[in-house]
């Protein structure tokens, strides 16, 4: 869907104007702070455990990155959408997420190149800073409470 349907169907639903609204708000947050506590977290583990550290910390953080903007995808993907699906829509991404990013860890547990504990730390320091940037990027947002049915 281009951003011009977009911009329409949002004039048209009040509900996914508030949810696209949100989203906007959201992704410019994580994508101004997430990235940058990905690369101190790169720089630390490059500096305590090498290039094993390095490896393991940027796939960390580029995992935990797509699972943020993936979450902030489906929220504009599914803005349109009857409130009822949009729960179903976020829970049913959580879920492929969950699956996704474990089999990714199962293939990578083997790798002797990647410390698995910048992998890890770094996803956590990545999925930690993206919910509270977006909580607080959320909680700023002006999103009416009642939105009144138009006649």
């Amino acid at each position: 869907m281009s951003e011009t349907e977009k911009t329409v169907e949002a004039e048209e639903n009040p509900h996914a104007k508030v949810v696209l609204q949100a989203a906007n708000a959201m992704m410019k947050a994580s994508l101004k702070l997430v990235p940058p506590a990905v690369l101190i977290c790169i720089v630390v583990f490059t500096i305590l455990k090498g290039q094993p550290g390095l490896l393991g910390s940027a796939i960390g953080g580029v995992l935990a990155l797509v699972s943020a903007v993936a979450t902030l995808g489906l929220m504009r993907f599914s803005a349109g959408m009857d409130p009822m699906f949009v729960m179903v829509i976020a829970l049913g991404g959580y879920v492929l997420k969950l699956i996704l990013l474990f089999a990714a860890l199962s293939v990578l547990r083997g790798v002797d190149s990647i410390h698995p504990m910048a992998l890890g730390v770094t996803m956590i320091v990545a999925i930690l800073v993206a919910a509270a940037v977006e909580f607080a990027a959320f909680r700023k947002t002006k999103i009416p409470t009642i939105i009144p049915a138009s006649h």
